[in-house]
């Protein structure tokens, strides 16, 4: 269970208070992985941000006794001016491994992107980033509960997507996954129940086909 308490996310503009959430106050049962829809700039990744922690609400709280990961994907949680592998050396002193050049190899190994492995995330395109983002998790055992997935499946190169698809895969026996995609294929094809940001708020289905008729019914146009 992933708890949403008074949570509101909002940024100062010149016109005040800009609300990407607004007082939500929900349980997402997490018996099931859950494919997250909404327009552009609804908010699909501050929500991603804020469930992995990369991001904070400006008032109340996500609560879990879940593991949760950091956001994988186009958008991942990587410390800019760090290179790819400070960030993985960094992430793996964090969870307790002394050895962490095992893990910087197989995560250069997975993310294919050769000597510029060792240049600053910043500089890297955001598929690129999202190898990086995604090897770091599925170099080794962090036994998540929960993956963050922000359009992972959304990366060009055809032959990793397939490996990563693969690894998404052989995961799914003990991990859920809450994703974000603009593909209603892609999602149907990881998660079983949805979740639609409306009006500020989250709208829970417990069947990913009923959150896709939803979304259509009030975004896409016929």
């Amino acid at each position: 269970m992933i708890t949403f308490k008074q949570l509101s996310k909002y940024y100062p503009t010149k016109q005040g208070r800009r609300h990407v959430f607004k007082d939500i106050n929900l349980s997402l049962p997490m018996d099931k992985s859950i494919g997250v829809l909404g327009p552009n700039g609804a908010g699909k990744s501050t929500l991603i941000k804020i469930l992995g922690g990369a991001d904070y609400p400006s008032r109340g709280k996500v609560v879990s006794p879940l593991k949760i990961s950091w956001p994988l994907g186009l958008r991942g949680g990587l410390q800019g001016s760090m290179s790819g592998r400070e960030n993985v050396r960094f992430v793996a002193r964090i969870h307790g491994f002394t050895n962490t050049k095992v893990v910087e190899e197989k995560v250069s190994q997975f993310a294919e992107i050769g000597i510029y492995f060792d240049e600053p995330v910043k500089t890297y395109s955001s598929g690129m980033r999202a190898r990086v983002a995604f090897g770091l998790t599925m170099a080794f055992d962090f036994d998540f509960d929960v993956l963050l997935v922000d359009e992972l499946t959304a990366v060009g190169d055809t032959n990793f997507k397939k490996k990563s698809e693969k690894v998404l895969k052989d995961k799914y026996e003990n991990t859920k996954v809450i994703m974000v995609n603009h593909s209603a294929n892609e999602l149907k094809k990881y998660c079983q129940a949805g979740l639609l940001i409306k009006d500020q708020n989250l709208h829970y289905f417990d069947e990913i086909d009923h959150a896709i008729q939803e979304y259509q019914s009030c975004y896409v146009t016929h």
